[in-house]
């Protein structure tokens, strides 16, 4: 496993399908990035996380920041997920678990005494020249998407 990424690290680069189409890190290149990673659609804490950032997406627009978030859930599944909760950020399609683990969002985790690989809830804001100014590891999701927002330069 790699050193854990930190605040002044270049951003991995990677390349996944979403729900705008094939994107990759260049694609984001004089803009701001937040690149939230999650464990799977339509579940509860994903569903708030994804409503709240979709709720403040004209706020991020407006400092000049793109929305994506990556859990390793089918494109069939994103593209239900955001038609159902009428997302307006773009999710991305880590099937194969390149950018989870280079992002080193892919982590073991305990449930009820049993241990299994999965996608830690982790946010990277990342800046116009690719580095990464911000991350967040063991994210709580109320009042993150705010917190976030916060965070980018006005």
């Amino acid at each position: 496993m790699a050193n854990p990424l930190q605040a002044g690290d270049k951003a991995p680069n990677f390349s996944m399908p979403s729900t705008e189409g094939d994107i990759s890190l260049k694609d984001f290149e004089g803009s701001y990035l937040v690149l939230y990673f999650y464990p799977r659609d339509n579940t509860p804490g994903c569903t708030t996380e994804a409503k709240d950032f979709t709720a403040l997406v004209d706020e991020f627009g407006a400092r000049n920041a793109k929305i994506v978030g990556v859990s390793r859930d089918s494109m069939t599944k994103h593209e239900n997920f955001k038609a159902k909760q009428d997302l307006k950020v773009i999710l991305a399609s880590d099937e194969d678990g390149k950018t989870t683990e280079s992002y080193g969002t892919w982590v073991e985790k305990n449930m009820y005494g049993k241990t299994h690989m999965g996608v830690a809830r982790e946010t990277f804001l990342i800046d116009p020249n690719g580095k990464i100014i911000k991350l967040w590891k063991k994210v709580r999701v109320k009042g993150h998407a705010q917190e976030v927002l916060e965070a980018l330069p006005e």
